[in-house]
């Protein structure tokens, strides 16, 4: 990988030299994700790898043509097309891969960050310094990825040599959350204005608590909407449907020239699921994790 990687920056680093600012959420994507490639160097990957995937597809076509008895205009249409298709989607996947990364990375923390902050509090009541509260937080490996960033703050004042507020702000930078960058920028200004730390740990606890309940109230609200939505549009429309055309099919088999046993196995085995998908995943992007 990592000869692949520097072949990579030696073929396209020139390129993307030439267009910074053309994929510049990627660049702000990276450090977010906790990917530790540069910013050069990934990009000349994603490249290479978009070439690799345009073979590849060519080679698989040629031979796939090769059996299949086809036209020769169809033939060439499928080898100037289906690679260039496969390799520009191959090429926004590889893209868009940090800012989605960096999308979890920040979902895992904002949806422990409430906790956190009690448990925080709770140390910070028995008078320890923030060092301590930071190191006994990543040891707690249930937190996910609030874990790893005080990990890294750990790690930058033990092994980078950094005092406690530089190793604060320079996770702060990185990270992909605003709601625990606001925390670690709020514990930085309360430590330089010679602030209680007990009392803003206590305080951003109680705040984070309840715009969480808030968020699952308002959550669960939603739900019962969806629920209503769900069981109207994806339960008893279909039944409603597939009951019409078992009646139009005792009358005429056809409709429109369509065979309607045809249009009943399309909506019973692709239509119905799909829907089913498209509803679950939209779900799981508006859902409130705990």
């Amino acid at each position: 990988m990592v000869d692949l990687k520097g072949f990579a920056t030696r073929l396209f680093g020139g390129i993307i030299d030439k267009n910074t600012t053309t994929f510049a959420f990627v660049k702000n994507s990276l450090p977010k994700a906790d990917i530790k490639i540069a910013y050069r160097s990934f990009m000349s990957m994603v490249i290479l790898l978009s070439v690799i995937t345009y073979i590849a597809t060519v080679v698989a076509l040629i031979l796939a043509l090769s059996i299949i008895p086809i036209s020769f205009l169809m033939r060439m249409m499928y080898i100037l097309f289906v690679p260039v298709l496969t390799a520009l989607t191959s090429f926004f996947i590889f893209c868009f891969y940090p800012y989605q990364k960096a999308s979890t990375r920040r979902k895992n923390i904002e949806s422990g960050l409430p906790f956190v902050l009690t448990h925080m509090g709770a140390i910070a009541e028995s008078g320890v310094p923030p060092y301590v509260i930071f190191k006994l937080i990543s040891e707690f490996k249930e937190y996910g990825e609030i874990s790893r960033e005080m990990g890294k703050i750990v790690r930058n004042i033990e092994v980078f040599g950094l005092n406690p507020l530089s190793a604060v702000r320079e996770v702060a930078d990185k990270t992909p959350s605003e709601s625990f960058k606001q925390l670690l920028m709020g514990f930085i200004t309360t430590t330089e204005s010679g602030g209680n730390i007990k009392i803003f740990l206590k305080s951003a606890g109680d705040q984070a608590l309840f715009e969480w309940r808030i968020k699952r109230e308002k959550f669960l609200q939603q739900l019962s909407a969806y629920a209503e939505f769900y069981t109207g549009i994806l339960i008893a429309a279909p039944l409603f449907i597939i009951a019409l055309f078992a009646v139009m099919n005792m009358i005429s088999p056809t409709l429109s020239g369509y065979n309607i046993l045809d249009l009943m196995k399309l909506s019973i085995y692709i239509l119905v699921p799909v829907m089913n998908a498209v509803f679950l995943i939209f779900l799981k992007g508006v859902e409130v994790e705990i």
